[in-house]
């Protein structure tokens, strides 16, 4: 699904420390050069198809002026063959005639019997000699012929072959920037993930304790005035110790798990709650389906620091800084076309999730963030997701609980 924000740009410059924000600047950039080097290997890859057609084009037209060119040669030999066999029945027939005294051919008839044998060897020599040369001649002229088409037929199959090979040298130079392109995208890719775990823990460290003191103020204010939006629904309120952690899917209608990528997809209809105690961080972000994206930042239990999400098919019912609960819900599920969305953002709460930081989410894929997330609604009672691929692309992170 579309995300139309970066990971970082959205803190708060008195929430984010400085070393933060020179990360995000950092991770931006690098995600510039990853979309920059994507649009390269698109580009590459059609030229080397280009390349490639090109190749096995002139590589037809080879083999077929190699095949005209031995269909003449052959031609060339039989029709040498068939002359130097004409020449000696030629000779031979000429020869028997001087010998014998009798006739070679109708223009020997004109002669007497009683011709001298020196009159048949001038008359043998004139006409033997003057067939030997029409035979010649003709044969030349075909041997010409066969030799212009041969010399023809060579140079067409050199030119060939020199554009083969410069074809093939093209080829391996296209393949080599494509091998160069993949590396630096690998090395890039490798630098972001490495960046961004550095900004996540750094932020985890300065946003708690601030984001605990808002959620106490926030508390406060609730006590003493109504909440911003009072939901109506059937499920009995829910009253749990800090750092408890309830199933946010327990009065959802008709629900249904669906695939595990990002996160875990669900459809159903239905108010969802809040997983834990924590503070809203986002209600909507463009790009998603239906615009909805409600992220909040669990402030205690096993998971405290973290960001959960819950998007898409949600109509929110709460207020960016407003203080949550396992009893607070988040907003009423509607059937709509897409269903919802929950699992883990990254720590800005801002539209990304965690699984599209760590590049592990390329479409249609189950996660290893995903799959954590599912793990942790099935320890809480809720169906778990539907795997696409086992195992799920990726790693968690060190400190990232497990359920």
């Amino acid at each position: 699904m579309p995300l139309v924000c970066a990971l970082v740009a959205s803190l708060a410059a008195a929430v984010v420390p400085p070393q933060a924000r020179a990360g995000a600047s950092s991770v931006v950039t690098d995600r510039a050069r990853i979309s920059q080097i994507e649009q390269d290997l698109t580009v590459e890859g059609a030229r080397i198809q280009r390349l490639v057609g090109a190749y096995d084009q002139v590589q037809r037209s080879e083999g077929a002026i190699r095949a005209m060119l031995g269909r003449t040669t052959s031609a060339l030999a039989a029709d040498r063959s068939a002359e130097a066999v004409a020449a000696v029945r030629l000779r031979r027939v000429a020869v028997d005639a001087y010998v014998s005294g009798g006739s070679l051919h109708s223009g020997l008839a004109l002669l007497s019997a009683s011709s001298s044998r020196a009159d048949l060897a001038a008359v043998y020599i004139d006409v033997a000699g003057g067939s030997l040369q029409s035979s010649a001649t003709t044969f030349e002229v075909d041997r010409h012929r066969a030799y212009v088409a041969e010399a023809t037929l060579r140079g067409e199959r050199r030119r060939a072959v020199a554009t083969l090979h410069r074809l093939a040298v093209d080829r391996r130079l296209a393949s080599a920037a494509v091998a160069a392109d993949e590396a630096m995208l690998r090395q890039v890719k490798g630098n972001v993930q490495v960046l961004l775990a550095a900004a996540y823990q750094r932020e985890m460290a300065s946003r708690r304790s601030q984001e605990l003191a808002l959620a106490a103020r926030a508390s406060q204010q609730a006590a003493s005035s109504p909440p911003p939006v009072t939901p109506t629904t059937a499920a009995a309120p829910v009253v749990l110790a800090p750092g408890t952690y309830a199933n946010p899917l327990r009065a959802v209608g008709g629900l249904s798990p669906e695939r595990i990528d990002q996160g875990v997809d669900y459809s159903g209809f239905g108010p969802i709650y809040a997983i834990g105690d924590g503070v809203v961080l986002s209600t909507s972000v463009a790009g998603w389906p239906g615009g909805t994206f409600i992220s909040y930042r669990l402030t205690d239990g096993p998971a405290a620091g973290l960001v959960v999400y819950a998007a898409e098919d949600i109509e929110p019912l709460v207020q960016v800084g407003q203080a949550v609960t396992p009893g607070t819900v988040l907003g009423t599920i509607y059937e709509g076309p897409d269903g919802i969305e929950t699992g883990w953002s990254d720590p800005a709460g801002q539209g990304w999730t965690m699984a599209h930081d760590y590049g592990q989410f390329s479409g249609g894929n189950s996660t290893a963030f995903g799959a954590n997330f599912s793990q942790l609604l099935q320890s809480l009672g809720a169906p778990g997701g539907i795997l696409q691929n086992s195992p799920p692309t990726g790693v968690l992170p060190a400190g990232l609980p497990g359920w």
